[in-house]
């Protein structure tokens, strides 16, 4: 029985990390996966607005029908998507006018995912990445910021940004912070540690993601699974437990059903209180991992 996942709210005040569940390359089955995960107790859903990776409407779709068959209303989830520069975009699937100038490509990005997604406002905006130019980077940000003046849009953040230095520079002449940077979780990017030290410092959540399918040589371990065998998980739930422990928010895109409300429960554990992880087994957990 599912108890702290019952609203995003009641997470989000708990002040403790969480899940949310990732909807990329889901694409004619994305309505139902979405639909899954929230009957799991998933409250958080990550999208964008890019039909070359995602099924956008398709996760519209799959929260209504959950939200119905739950009793569940708009405010009990957690809605992030994306805009995705035309860098990002099959040329042959662009969302909005490829002619228009970048700041209306924005808006009109965000038109398209409030009607996909069905709702009147979006809790969390993401740009896909840093744009070629700082300046340009810096123009889709003051539109993020108008959307969260007029109420379209609660909180607004980057992803795919690895460079401190840049993301520095967007939190410095931002008018309003990013309250997220949501990187891949990943070897060749070093584990973003002075970015995820950056996000401790100015209480900006690190989403991360491929913290799976990036980390399976350690997964596979032997000393992955004896711990995570020793507490009754799986190497994935520990690997999940893990990063909450260090107060990172993991994207998930399991289209399992039993992934999900195991994953789901490691979440409630943590949300409970529960230490899953000591400090000495999270020192051996990054030794094993390669962060450095």
């Amino acid at each position: 029985m599912m108890v702290e996942a019952t609203s995003a709210k009641r997470i989000l005040a708990s002040g403790k990390p969480y899940l949310i569940y990732g909807t990329a390359w889901k694409e004619e089955m994305t309505e139902h996966h979405v639909a899954d995960a929230i009957r799991s107790g998933f409250r958080f859903i990550d999208t964008a607005c890019q039909p070359k990776h995602y099924n956008e409407k398709g996760v519209g779709r799959g929260i209504m029908t959950a939200l119905k068959e739950l009793n569940l209303s708009r405010d009990d989830l957690y809605i992030q998507t994306k805009f995705t520069s035309i860098d990002g975009q099959d040329p042959n699937r662009i969302p909005y006018d490829a002619n228009a100038d970048l700041e209306e490509q924005v808006r009109q990005s965000v038109e398209i995912s409030l009607v996909n997604l069905q709702t009147t406002y979006i809790d969390s905006l993401i740009m896909h990445s840093p744009m070629r130019k700082m300046e340009d980077t810096m123009k889709v940000w003051r539109v993020f910021e108008s959307l969260v003046d007029s109420g379209k849009v609660y909180n607004i953040g980057i992803s795919n940004c690895y460079d401190l230095k840049k993301f520095q520079y967007i939190y410095d002449h931002a008018r309003i912070k990013p309250r997220h940077l949501q990187n891949r979780f990943y070897s060749d990017s070093g584990f973003d540690v002075e970015l995820r030290e950056f996000c401790q410092e100015h209480n900006i959540l690190y989403q991360s993601f491929w913290t799976l399918s990036a980390n399976r040589h350690a997964l596979r371990s032997e000393n992955v699974k004896t711990m995570a065998n020793a507490k009754g998980l799986t190497p994935q739930t520990l690997m999940y437990a893990f990063m909450m422990r260090l107060g990172h928010t993991p994207l998930d895109g399991t289209t399992s059903k039993i992934h999900m409300f195991e994953d789901v429960a490691i979440m409630e554990r943590i949300q409970n209180g529960e230490d899953i992880l000591n400090d000495s087994e999270m020192k051996e957990m990054t030794l094993w991992l390669g962060i450095t």
